[in-house]
């Protein structure tokens, strides 16, 4: 085996997979402009990190198992009637995962909570955070499943594990008892140990109608404002907005 092969095969056994792609021509463009045996090594190395983060984004991303790909950047603020820019802008430094707290995001259907959320969740992907988002609903009826089937306690990790929760469109669709005490286990158990962002279309209010439980409501609220950031939104629906201006416009 010559050297280059020995190269191309110590490459591959330490997964060096970037610089075995490029080492060649970076070889070429590092004689060609005269650098030296450090600045090359330092552009291959370069770009072997540069890939490996890309890698680890795009499976945190995948592992996240988030319903559409959201950043702030594509988000109106000049639609919803009432929001706060600067709250949202200055969540997405992610600071508020530092002392685990959580982010309730409130307001009406169609003004743009769960786009908050899935981008709050990307930008923690991209910061090199496991996060993990759900609905609340499809958080229950896996947590019921899995009581079925006695894997209750691994199910759990799942919403218990990373760093970030994100509970989407709590107050949708009726919460019956048993469903009621599945979400609370999964806000007890992430209290202070790991932060929630959850939207919700109702006010703190109004919660004990969303868990049929006045006692479980008032617990649940307790933990996670105890440390949090409470985003109001209020407007009308983006959709309302469209159908709208499509009925304007023929």
């Amino acid at each position: 085996m010559d050297v280059k092969e020995q190269l191309q095969h110590d490459l591959e056994y330490l997964r060096l997979m970037r610089i075995k792609e490029i080492h060649e021509e970076a070889a070429r463009e590092s004689s060609e402009k005269n650098l030296s045996h450090i600045e090359y090594l330092a552009k291959v190395i370069s770009e072997e990190a540069s890939a490996r983060f890309q890698r680890s984004v795009t499976a945190r991303i995948h592992q996240a198992r988030f319903s559409v790909i959201k950043t702030v950047d594509g988000f109106d603020f000049n639609h919803p009637e009432n929001i706060n820019k600067q709250q949202i802008l200055k969540i997405l430094d992610m600071d508020f995962m530092e002392d685990k707290k959580n982010v309730i995001i409130l307001g009406p259907p169609g003004v743009g909570k769960s786009h908050i959320a899935l981008s709050i969740g990307y930008k923690a992907c991209l910061k090199g955070i496991r996060a993990y988002f759900t609905t609340a609903i499809d958080a229950i009826n896996y947590l019921r499943a899995s009581i079925a089937d006695n894997t209750f306690l691994k199910c759990m990790k799942q919403y218990t594990g990373p760093r970030l929760l994100i509970i989407d469109e709590l107050g949708y669709l009726p919460i019956d008892k048993e469903g009621a005490n599945l979400l609370f286990q999964i806000v007890s158990q992430r209290y202070e140990r790991g932060s929630i962002v959850l939207t919700c279309n109702r006010a703190f209010k109004d919660w004990g109608h969303i868990f049929h439980d006045n006692t479980i409501a008032s617990a649940v609220i307790d933990r996670l404002i105890h440390h949090s950031e409470v985003v109001k939104i209020q407007g009308e629906s983006y959709r309302v907005k469209d159908r709208k201006t499509k009925r304007k416009l023929t």
